[in-house]
């Protein structure tokens, strides 16, 4: 499903624990390490891919975490011509890249909770908890701004709920 600029709806999905690092998964059979994330179904909301993908790709269900906060429009990149050339190949019309909706998630869960192989088709073959501020240079080039505007903009929900679960001081007197 694409739009009609050629991109395709997806969804993005920052993975944060109680120290506020993020989950980072390494692809199967690959050097590459990135976020989850995957395509909007027809007739699917972001949130509601959201929480598929979530299931799909690293095991953990809608009581495993809570979001914090979403980006606030679609943000856009555009893959190398040799992968858009493919998937126009295989009938996906004009294909130029993706847009998503980034999520922000609070992991109330524990780390044993995460699956990576809940589904049959995995994405990823091992993760990690990384620093909220991940290096970009460790991302696939293409997606690279597109992660530094998610976590940017992400950031001052990370900040918000950090500020909520602090303890209030006693009053003095």
């Amino acid at each position: 499903m694409l739009d009609k600029e050629g991109y395709r709806p997806n969804v993005g999905i920052v993975l944060a624990n109680q120290r506020n690092e993020v989950f980072w998964g390494k692809r199967v059979n690959q050097h590459a390490w990135q976020f989850p994330q995957g395509g909007i179904d027809h007739g699917e909301t972001p949130v509601q891919a959201m929480y598929r993908e979530l299931e799909e790709e690293i095991g953990l269900q809608r009581a495993h975490v809570r979001i914090l906060g979403r980006t606030r429009d679609w943000l856009r990149y555009e893959v190398p011509e040799r992968w858009a050339r493919r998937a126009r190949e295989s009938n996906a019309g004009a294909y130029r890249g993706q847009k998503q909706i980034w999520y922000l998630l609070r992991m109330t869960g524990r780390d044993c909770d995460v699956k990576l192989r809940a589904s049959g088709h995995p994405e990823f073959d091992a993760w990690r908890w990384h620093e909220y501020w991940v290096p970009l240079e460790a991302v696939i080039e293409f997606k690279r701004e597109v992660y530094r505007q998610a976590l940017i903009e992400l950031h001052r929900f990370l900040l918000a709920d950090r500020r909520a679960r602090l303890p209030r001081a006693l009053p003095v007197g």
